[in-house]
């Protein structure tokens, strides 16, 4: 009898050794969540300053108001320059459209895409939560950062794989690293400058891009005035656009 108890010990212990090293397992899935809602609510308003700088350093500017709502709903409107004023754009899960004012009907415009003209691409502009889009292949605990690995989950997404830093005590991104799926990089954004917004929300309010495709040209956007707001399920849809300006009122 003592011999199969002590057989059963000995087949045991490994396990039970083993149990807290799994339950320590970084979980990269509830981690790229908390980084969406880190970043901002799931529905709200904002904001934001898009700079585009060019090699010789010259600089246009563009200031959007944007709304989104639930994981994958976004709407942005240009109020300036003044060649741009009363542009619109929907974002809808995968489809995107833009509206210019005496056009008429919005016309369709895909992720890679770009309304601005700089390295911010469509998706950068109109994004979604990034649990939307990407799966997490890896997660891996570094000593100052952890580390996701995320693939795109379907070929319309604009990046097919991104590397994303994400400081430990903020859960954060600090930088992204966007892939083509022949594996080239494509862009980084880096995320700075954290400000505190009110209403619990604590997020970079900088985020710049560069790109090796693209060298001596720079992108950044500054976010101002980020707040919950819920927004009628109406305003994201083409007949809405528009009217987003009724929703600064």
């Amino acid at each position: 009898m003592k011999r199969r108890e002590l057989m059963l010990a000995t087949l045991v212990s490994p396990l039970l050794a083993a149990a807290p090293l799994t339950a320590q397992a970084l979980d990269g899935t509830a981690l790229l969540r908390q980084v969406d809602r880190n970043l901002e609510p799931e529905s709200y308003e904002m904001y934001r300053k898009l700079i585009n700088v060019e090699p010789d350093g010259t600089k246009k500017e563009f200031v959007l108001f944007s709304v989104k709502k639930g994981r994958d709903k976004v709407a942005a409107l240009f109020l300036s320059p003044a060649s741009d004023k009363g542009r619109a754009t929907l974002r809808q899960g995968d489809n995107m459209w833009l509206y210019i004012p005496n056009v008429g009907k919005p016309v369709r415009i895909t992720s890679l895409q770009s309304v601005t003209g700089g390295i911010f691409n469509n998706a950068d502009i109109l994004r979604v939560d990034y649990t939307e889009e990407y799966d997490v292949t890896s997660a891996e605990e570094q000593a100052d950062a952890n580390v996701l690995t995320l693939k795109a989950k379907t070929g319309a997404v604009a990046y097919d794989k991104l590397v994303m830093r994400v400081d430990k005590k903020l859960v954060l991104p600090l930088a992204i690293e966007c892939f083509a799926a022949s594996g080239m990089l494509v862009k980084t954004l880096r995320f700075k400058d954290i400000k505190d917004f009110g209403g619990g929300i604590r997020r970079p309010a900088t985020v710049e891009t560069d790109s090796p495709l693209h060298k001596g040209y720079l992108s950044v956007m500054l976010y101002s005035q980020l707040k919950k707001r819920v927004v009628a399920d109406e305003v994201f849809t083409v007949n809405y656009l528009s009217r987003l300006e009724e929703l600064r009122k």
